[in-house]
């Protein structure tokens, strides 16, 4: 009975009180013909008022429960529909949209405890970034002023290192505008076509100096040299390539190698990827490395330099594009990071 419908449950009890009635006629006059005229009788009269009763008490309460579940007030016109023209619902399926309810209602309020601790993390890191130059350019300019000011090579070598950390407060802002213009939608594209490997093979070239200082080798994954034509912002592919490329040589090991990879995915779209062979990266940082300033090891990322936020950029640049971003790592074995772009408008 529990998985009986309004009507089936109305029949059944209907058919109880007829049954019982209409045999207690029967008994009492020893007439099958009154019997059988009483239990119909008595059978729709009791059905019909037992539905209409259900009906009510039951619409009434999931009124009350889609009041409840929902936040949108109906207008009069709505209300009106509701209630006189939309079919009614069974009590099966308002069940289930109670339950999807429940379970859509549970994942916000993860996804907000989520939200809720990367904006903690981000504000720390955001608050670690600004406050460690800006020590250091207090702690340069304080020592000049006490003295330092004296001996011109040292006021020249605080000064230096004091417009360093300028340097880098300017560029870490650059960045977080960038950023915010990016997810706005504010940045337009300027799209063009061109060769993607022209573009790899100059940023090759531009940190080359960097790659050398490990004795770390630039190349071209073999049948990926040729010219594949992209669809693009040219100068935005060039930024992604160049931090993908400067991280490739930053975490890269000593002798190792930076190999790029162009591959045709279909007809519209081409997929390039940046793979080096050094420390890699754990599993469990490879959902968060496109997030602004998350590092796998803070200590380690902060030597190396940087601010933790060029693959940030990178992630809101391809995604303007429409395309995606992956990563595949392992540690100790290397890291590839590839991106999809359109070969045509």
């Amino acid at each position: 009975m529990k998985n009986f419908s309004i009507q089936q449950l109305a029949a059944f009890a209907a058919a109880i009180l007829a049954l019982g009635f209409s045999s207690t006629i029967g008994f009492i006059y020893h007439n099958w013909y009154y019997f059988g005229v009483t239990f119909l009788t008595t059978g729709v009269a009791s059905y019909l008022l037992i539905r209409y009763i259900f009906e009510i008490f039951v619409n009434r309460k999931i009124k009350l429960i889609y009041k409840l579940i929902y936040q949108t007030k109906a207008t009069k016109r709505e209300e009106t529909y509701f209630k006189y023209i939309l079919p009614k619902k069974e009590l099966d399926e308002v069940g289930d949209e109670v339950v999807q309810w429940a379970e859509q209602r549970s994942a916000e309020i993860e996804q907000l405890k989520t939200n809720e601790n990367y904006r903690k993390e981000f504000l720390q890191n955001l608050s670690h970034e600004i406050k460690t130059p800006i020590f250091a350019i207090q702690g340069y300019v304080d020592t000049l002023l006490d003295g330092a000011l004296e001996n011109p090579e040292t006021a020249v070598r605080f000064l230096k290192n004091a417009s360093k950390n300028v340097d880098r407060m300017v560029n870490l802002v650059k960045d977080l505008d960038e950023i915010a213009k990016l997810e706005m939608g504010e940045q337009p594209l300027n799209q063009e076509v061109f060769f993607i490997q022209d573009i790899i093979k100059e940023v090759f070239d531009a940190l080359s100096i960097k790659a050398a200082k490990q004795n770390i080798t630039c190349s071209f994954k073999k049948g990926s040299e040729g010219q594949t034509s992209v669809f693009a912002d040219k100068e935005k592919i060039r930024q992604v390539l160049n931090n993908l490329v400067v991280n490739a040589s930053k975490y890269g090991k000593q002798d190792g190698s930076i190999v790029a990879s162009v591959y045709k995915t279909d007809e519209d779209h081409v997929l390039i990827e940046i793979s080096d062979d050094g420390i890699g990266i754990a599993e469990e940082h490879l959902p968060r490395i496109f997030e602004r300033f998350y590092r796998t090891d803070k200590g380690r990322s902060r030597d190396a330099g940087g601010a933790g936020i060029g693959l940030a950029i990178c992630k809101h640049i391809i995604e303007a594009h429409g395309q995606t971003i992956h990563v595949r790592s392992k540690l100790e074995i290397g890291t590839t990071i590839g991106f999809t772009l359109a070969t045509n408008a």
